[in-house]
């Protein structure tokens, strides 16, 4: 057991070592192929109805974690194998230098006033409609992807990694992918993206928590980001993207929230860290640098957390293993 923890604790760190490396490959990428599949039971079962919803994320994230937990046994008795995999699955799950690159050629563009070009490039980060946004407003919007996806795309991943190994990581990175897919509130989905949506909710709240903590640790202003925290963390509409996005406010001293165009239709946020100043183009590399140490700071805990269980588990096992034999 004390093996199987190490070797999560080696794959682990060779899999964030990959995506700093590498990032997300232009094609063919696991995340990428099983939204392809996704939507094809979308296809089929899709009604506008929460039961035929409901199964769907059953069907997806389930399917998916079956197969990563069949896998993991598979090579379960082989530690080189298993230490692959499991790098293999935390690269492939791991979004963290795709998100700053998205980030920075956003505002590359703002920095060299080609609005044009900036408007064409949000998308890659988040879902607002682009076009009616000016300069300032896109840098807003970069800040706070940054800020949630540090949650969603790195540290939520390595927290369910660390409890329940290459299935977790799967089936965390499965959930999210279809609440991006089906569980925004259209017309469509409104209905059928409800179990998606609020699987996703469940799923990220330790690791929401855990990015709110650390970037308070991490960030430039400590005071200021648990005090953003505190106050506005729980007036965001989505309950585990207010921690995080406060947190990254008060760190950086910038105020986020506010009106926004989503989807087609226009959402009145509340504002986060209202004190503060609107962001500036300058913030977007700020906010990159500080997701960097963040997730950094995720691994480290989370590998420390898996390794620490670990081997409390195996005192206990060795502890009744004396007992027994004196029983003897």
């Amino acid at each position: 057991m004390r093996g199987e923890h190490a070797g999560y604790a080696c794959g682990a760190a060779l899999g964030f070592l990959g995506d700093l490396i590498a990032a997300d490959p232009r094609r063919g990428h696991p995340v990428a192929a099983f939204g392809r599949a996704a939507a094809a039971v979308e296809r089929r079962l899709w009604r506008d109805h929460r039961g035929h919803g409901a199964a769907h994320a059953v069907l997806c994230a389930g399917g998916a974690a079956a197969g990563a937990a069949l896998l993991e046994r598979a090579v379960r008795h082989r530690r080189g194998a298993r230490v692959a995999l499991t790098a293999a699955t935390v690269w492939a799950v791991l979004g963290g230098t795709s998100l700053g690159r998205e980030a920075r050629a956003v505002g590359g563009a703002l920095e060299a006033g080609d609005l044009d070009v900036a408007r064409e490039r949000l998308p890659h980060l988040c879902g607002r409609d682009p076009q009616a946004l000016d300069g300032p407003q896109m840098a807003r919007a970069v800040v706070e992807s940054v800020a949630e996806n540090t949650s969603d795309a790195v540290v939520g991943a390595l927290v369910w990694g660390a409890f329940g190994g290459v299935p977790g990581l799967v089936a965390f990175r499965a959930v999210n992918t279809l609440d991006a897919m089906v569980g925004h509130k259209s017309p469509r989905y409104r209905r059928f993206g409800w179990a998606a949506a609020r699987l996703d909710d469940v799923a990220g709240w330790p690791g929401s928590r855990l990015t709110a903590a650390l970037t308070v640790l991490a960030g430039p202003d400590r005071r200021g980001a648990l005090a953003a925290w505190r106050a506005d963390g729980g007036a965001h509409p989505s309950p585990n993207a207010g921690p995080v996005e406060a947190s990254f406010a008060g760190a950086l001293g910038v105020r986020l929230g506010g009106t926004l165009a989503y989807g087609g239709r226009v959402e009145h946020r509340p504002v986060l860290n209202g004190a503060a100043r609107p962001p500036a183009v300058a913030d977007i590399e700020r906010a990159v640098r500080l997701s960097r140490r963040v997730s950094a700071l995720a691994l480290v805990a989370t590998v420390a957390g898996r390794l620490a269980v670990g081997a409390v588990r195996h005192g206990v096992a060795g502890g009744r293993g004396t007992s027994g034999r004196k029983r003897r």
